[in-house]
Formats: C-alpha cells, structure tokens, sequence
C-alpha cells in the first residue's frame, strides 16, 4: 500500500484472478471463453453448493492495467449466464 490512500500498489501487466459463479457450468464456461474471446486465460473448476444450484469457476489472465482489469470484470459481470464474479 502506499501512503496517500489504502489501496495496494499493483504493478501491471499482471496475472489477476478471477471466480465466476453461476448455476451451469457449462454455460458459465461458455460465458467465460466469449468474455476473453482473443485473450489467453485458464479456466479451472472450482466448487458447487452442496445442493448443486450453484459452480464456480476460477478464470486467470494477464492485465495490462487497472482500467482494463476493472473493464474486464465488469464485462464478466454483465454477462447473464455470470451470477456473481469476485
């Protein structure tokens, strides 16, 4: 962090991560690919909800700056087969 406010220094280009969470995982991976169409990433599964209703997704990239990650993440999150990105 630096001392004129309380968000941490990050140094781009970097890997940032991603967790996608919808209700098939099918479609949240299709999702995911049409998002980062031409961007190279990996897609690893991560967990479900006990009951099923709900996967998960952990998507990895390289950002080349602070607008194009929080750009990114808005366009995940826009996505009507994303339920929630974190």
């Amino acid at each position: 962090m630096n001392d004129t406010d309380c968000r941490p220094q990050i140094e781009y280009p970097c890997p940032w991560g991603y967790k996608v969470i919808g209700r098939d995982r099918e479609l949240l991976g299709k999702a995911v690919a049409e998002v980062l169409a031409g961007c190279a990433h990996t897609v690893v599964p991560s967990h479900s909800s006990k009951g099923g209703a709900y996967c998960s997704l952990n998507v990895e990239t390289t950002v080349e700056s602070e607008k194009a990650r929080l750009e990114l993440y808005d366009r995940l999150r826009c996505h009507p087969d994303i339920l929630m990105v974190l």
